[in-house]
């Protein structure tokens, strides 16, 4: 495959899942899908890091529309657009992996709930090393917002896995970017 339908085809692959964990980070701040828990700044940490919105999202989205470029001829198929590819593939590595951290941490801090036993918000699994996540048992702990152990779960864990795909795509893209760099992006030149 030529470098500039490598570039192509990441770039492709790439605005989706920037998508996928922006709308993750936003859906985050509504936890029991009631508006309320973010006005009272009641919602996990972790979720205003916006590690879905800024890395995962932005920081990848960014990349992902000069990458594309390198794929279309006459534009930046180049070798020193080839070259810029890859330091916009490293910011790409970089934001994916701060919102691949931000989830990690918000798996393993829990969700910020209120209690049955105990008066006010607090963060129960905070000091649990993900042992709450096996324990289905101690979900119910949490008592409002509704589900919200289930709710920051699945989202933090989609975060997780579309973060690890940007990250292998951006680097495959700073290899690919080398190559097309130094041997060109092997475009069609057309009738010689």
């Amino acid at each position: 495959m030529c470098t500039g339908k490598c570039s192509h085809f990441i770039a492709l692959a790439l605005y989706p899942l920037a998508a996928i964990s922006i709308l993750c980070n936003i859906v985050l701040f509504f936890p029991d899908a009631s508006v309320k828990y973010a006005k009272d700044g009641h919602i996990t940490e972790e979720v205003k890091y916006m590690g879905g919105l800024v890395g995962g999202g932005l920081m990848v989205l960014t990349p992902a529309i000069y990458i594309h470029q390198t794929g279309v001829q006459g534009c930046c198929a180049n070798r020193c657009g080839m070259f810029v590819s890859i330091v916009f593939a490293a910011m790409g590595v970089v934001g994916a992996l701060y919102s691949f951290l931000v989830a990690v941490l918000g798996l393993k801090n829990g969700p910020l709930c209120t209690m049955h036993s105990v008066s006010g918000w607090v963060i129960p699994f905070n000091d649990s090393d993900f042992s709450y996540l096996n324990d289905k048992q101690q979900w119910a702990l949490c008592r409002e917002p509704r589900n919200v152990v289930s709710f920051n779960t699945g989202l933090f864990a989609t975060l997780m896995a579309t973060n690890g795909i940007q990250i292998i795509l951006c680097a495959i893209q700073m290899i690919n970017g080398l190559f097309g760099c130094l041997c060109g992006t092997c475009m069609d030149k057309g009738p010689l």
